[in-house]
């Protein structure tokens, strides 16, 4: 059966790629969920939400093993104008010897199986077998599936919609009982098929999906409808406590737990809590470290005592899903607040506080407190509709994050990389620097967003015609041409030769106008390091 084999999938990934539409990607996404039958279609939704985890298989021992096959300098340029490995690995991948037996039986179920039992010693022979089984575009669908790495236009959000969508259920439903199952999720399918109930996680410590803001763009809000608080620059967290378990989960849903124990193990009472996660220090409001020296602490799968003493953790708190057993999602939040302040005042304040809320007369007295956000390091202003329900993702109206105005700062443009994916022809990804008083330029970072389609086109003639060094991928031009470059913030560095990096680097406006020589300094952006 056509569906079935590696060939379906292959067609799903080549419609998502070349689909803008997202309503398009939803009746793709949906028509191949109906049609492929259990469990490829599980799979298939693990690799494209990024759930998949193949640990034998990584893209160095993919390189190592095309090189075998393929002159290593064809690769390599071939690489470099192509602009994904998996692409390109496709479609130079020499034909067998001989020709293998049955090539259209190979399905998403048995590459799983394959490696996902096999060691990384026995990866490269398993694979380069499948590999020989199949056409071009099933290779390249098969090393995304077995990398992770699908880069075709979706969000695991928009999976999950397609799902729902695919068989009329609702899609915080979905996103909810999600975290409480694992590949190929099939009680997820019986479910949507009709053939099982819901599937339940409320004896689990399962994620549940964050509330979000809308950004505030020129609306004026009424004070009496919306509640103000801070916008702490940590990181967004949920505390689960179900059945003596505690986990700590980050935005994208990722257990975070074993990076913060402390926090983890100060958080036993039964209930769900939504918060900033932050290090002790003096600079957010004096209570709270920049993100900076947060991040001393993520990723780490092992911490030491001596980094648990000397960047200690906290969460201040803003919300409360559930207390107890007892859901309060669809309270009003006020009410939800009084019953977060009452729960927090039996956790350990060492480890836990309540986000204050601003008080403020006005919207007008409110924006006068807001512009001293910088001065605190804090990131702006949240605004919460005082009867807002809690509801995953965005809802017009509810809420509504007012960040504080980005830094700018005239960066002068040193190197180009080409993009990925629909980028791949474009040299769209640009590391811009600023000048020393000695006179020497340095990287202060690197920006691939921010600018419209037809800036990219000027900025990609511009690389190509001013272009005075090539390292492969990346072309160094004659750095003559000044960014103005928007930025959250600047931190002290010593991954960087300027001992600078910046917070969420955007190109907002390309200064022709501007000669390089006076761009700015380094001297000049130490003074935002915070």
């Amino acid at each position: 059966m056509r569906c079935a084999v590696m060939r379906a999938f292959a067609d799903l990934l080549d419609g998502l790629i070349y689909t803008r539409s997202r309503n398009a990607k939803l009746k793709l996404l949906g028509n191949y969920l109906r049609a492929t039958p259990d469990p490829d279609r599980g799979w298939a939704m693990a690799a494209l939400t990024g759930t998949l985890d193949l640990p034998a298989v990584k893209p160095a021992l993919i390189r190592a093993m095309v090189e075998e096959r393929v002159d290593p300098v064809l690769y390599a340029m071939s690489r470099d104008f192509v602009g994904d490995s998996a692409e390109t690995i496709a479609l130079l991948w020499p034909a067998p010897s001989a020709p293998a037996a049955a090539p259209a039986s190979l399905t998403v179920s048995q590459v799983v199986a394959t490696l996902g039992g096999i060691s990384r010693s026995d990866a490269p022979a398993a694979l380069a077998a499948m590999l020989d089984r199949l056409d071009a575009d099933a290779r390249f669908a098969l090393l995304k599936l077995a990398t992770g790495a699908l880069r075709v236009g979706i969000s695991a959000r928009l999976a999950k919609t397609a799902l729902a969508q695919a068989f009329g259920l609702d899609v915080d439903a979905v996103e909810e009982v999600w975290h409480g199952l694992v590949p190929p999720y099939g009680p997820l399918f019986d479910w949507a098929e009709g053939r099982a109930a819901q599937p339940s996680a409320r004896d689990l410590p399962v994620f549940r999906p964050f509330m979000l803001a809308h950004p505030l763009e020129q609306e004026r809000i009424d004070l009496a409808d919306y509640a103000a608080e801070w916008k702490w620059d940590g990181i967004r967290v949920q505390l689960v406590h179900v059945a003596g378990e505690t986990r700590l989960y980050s935005r994208a849903g990722d257990d975070i737990t074993h990076s913060f124990p402390e926090i983890a193990g100060a958080f036993a009472t039964p209930g769900v809590l939504d918060g900033e996660l932050l290090v002790k220090g003096v600079f957010q409001g004096g209570a709270a470290a920049s993100f900076n020296t947060l991040q001393q602490r993520l990723g780490r799968k092992l911490v030491s005592a001596r980094t648990l003493a000397d960047y200690p953790a906290f969460v201040r708190l803003y919300d409360m899903l559930f207390d107890g057993g007892e859901d309060l999602r669809d309270l009003p939040w006020s009410a939800r607040r009084a019953r977060l302040e009452r729960f927090a005042a039996r956790l350990d304040p060492g480890r836990f506080d309540v986000s204050a809320v601003i008080e403020a007369g006005d919207f007008a007295a409110l924006e006068a407190i807001r512009a001293g956000a910088r001065d605190a390091s804090i990131e702006g202003v949240m605004l919460k509709r005082r009867d807002s329900p809690y509801v995953a993702g965005r809802r017009a109206g509810l809420w509504y994050k007012w960040k504080r105005d980005p830094l700018v700062a005239d960066c002068v443009l040193m190197y180009a990389q080409r993009g990925s994916g629909k980028r791949s022809s474009f040299y769209s990804d640009y590391t811009f620097g600023a000048w020393t008083t000695e006179g020497e330029l340095l990287p202060v970072g690197k920006a691939y967003f921010g600018f419209t389609d037809e800036e990219l086109k000027w900025l990609d003639h511009h690389v190509r015609t001013h272009t005075v060094n090539r390292f492969g991928p990346v072309r160094e031009t004659d750095k003559s041409l000044v960014l103005e470059v928007a930025f959250d913030s600047i931190h002290e560095s010593r991954r960087h030769k300027s001992g600078l990096a910046m917070r969420f680097p955007r190109i907002s406006r390309i200064r022709t106008d501007k000669p390089a020589r006076e761009a700015d300094t380094i001297e000049a952006l130490r003074k935002h390091v915070t």
